[in-house]
């Protein structure tokens, strides 16, 4: 405000915009060492890369979030806090870090700690999904191999060993499982003799079947085994491999169980997990936005640093309507790159911003509002 009062701005502030179209909250701003123009220029542009990877940070732990609880949105927005609290509480009560983030430490070294921790983040949230992505796989496999019919599921229940022939048990011969689909079992029967040569006659067997398949042992000569298996594929019969272990179907079922306990522990730990990185992300955004601000504050309006912060909560419907009423109340603060219609609405001078923002080290293709303005949304 021209007084330099702070009550006054933020008085002003406040009753830019409509109560209903928003609600603002004051932000505070620490003081900031502040370093050279050029040093300044620099970190604009690293707070801006920076803000990004936050950004997309955040929504690849709401995006995982979402996945482990299975798209439940109201048990996601449990997840989606900071700090146990909304984060709508953490923006309107937002203070500064200082204990982590010490406000008389150069910004850069400061930049280079949340890059560092927001990476941190980002990989130990990846890791933990991905364990528990692979732990999935693996259950839902073994689940498909005791539960599916006799084209997927293990053979160990459903073949007795001693009734096949193993392939150390013959020099010549091999003895292949197919599994037939039910409505192709008649043309199998007529046809696998001849499927290649060398195949023993009247060497097929029924071994199992289900409502969807019949398994058939049939032997053939080893050196045809590879073609024969081929053939069958061609015919969309499905080749079988019975896999001789210790323990058969009572290994198979102490598997399964186990593999249902990881798959319960894993999921704990990436909830966790989960919910403790998106709330560490947030935050780490949060304070970048605040450097943003600082940076960007200084760089326009120079110092001393008379100035005041409000967060403007608002939503899509609602949020044009807002800016265009900040827009209006701060437009006579925007020199000479804002102006106003005959209806004394605020409109830019493009000419004039582009060449006052290239005098500041900024592209002059870039939006242009009369105050320092950066939108933040959680998905």
């Amino acid at each position: 405000s021209p007084s330099n009062d702070h009550d006054e701005a933020l008085t002003a502030l406040r009753s830019a915009v409509h109560t209903d179209q928003a609600t603002t909250f004051p932000f505070n701003v620490p003081n900031f060492k502040v370093g050279t123009l050029d040093a300044l220029v620099g970190q604009a542009d690293e707070l801006a890369k920076l803000e990004g990877g936050c950004r997309g940070a955040v929504d690849k732990i709401a995006d995982s979030l979402r996945g482990l609880l299975e798209g439940d949105e109201e048990k996601l927005q449990q997840q989606k806090v900071v700090n146990d609290r909304p984060v709508e509480n953490y923006l309107s009560s937002f203070q500064w870090n200082k204990v982590k983030y010490r406000a008389d430490k150069p910004i850069s070294e400061l930049i280079d700690m949340l890059q560092k921790e927001i990476a941190a983040v980002d990989n130990d949230v990846k890791a933990k999904f991905n364990q528990y992505n692979q732990t999935k796989t693996n259950l839902t496999q073994i689940q498909r191999s005791s539960t599916g019919n006799l084209s997927q599921k293990s053979l160990s229940s459903v073949v007795n060993p001693d009734a096949i022939l193993k392939p150390e048990d013959s020099e010549y011969l091999q003895q292949h499982l197919i599994a037939v689909p039910t409505q192709l079992v008649k043309d199998f029967i007529k046809s696998y003799e001849s499927l290649t040569p060398m195949v023993v006659p009247r060497s097929a067997q029924m071994m199992a079947k289900d409502d969807e398949f019949q398994l058939w042992a049939v032997t053939v000569f080893k050196k045809h085994s590879a073609e024969f298996v081929h053939k069958c594929r061609e015919h969309r019969w499905t080749p079988r491999e019975l896999k001789f272990s210790e323990g058969g179907r009572e290994a198979e079922e102490q598997e399964l169980r186990k593999l249902e306990k990881e798959e319960r522990r894993v999921w704990g730990e990436a909830l966790r997990l989960g919910r403790t990185g998106y709330s560490d992300a947030v935050m780490g955004w949060v304070h970048v936005l605040t450097l943003r601000v600082f940076v960007e504050t200084v760089l326009r309006y120079g110092l001393p640093l008379n100035y005041v912060c409000g967060i403007i909560k608002t939503d899509p419907k609602r949020s044009k309507k807002a800016k265009a009423s900040l827009d209006t109340r701060f437009a006579d603060i925007g020199g000479n790159a804002l102006s106003r219609d005959k209806k004394g609405r605020p409109t830019q001078d493009d000419a004039t911003m582009q060449q006052e923002m290239a005098g500041a080290g900024f592209g002059g293709d870039q939006g242009y509002e009369p105050y320092v303005f950066y939108e933040f949304e959680l998905s």
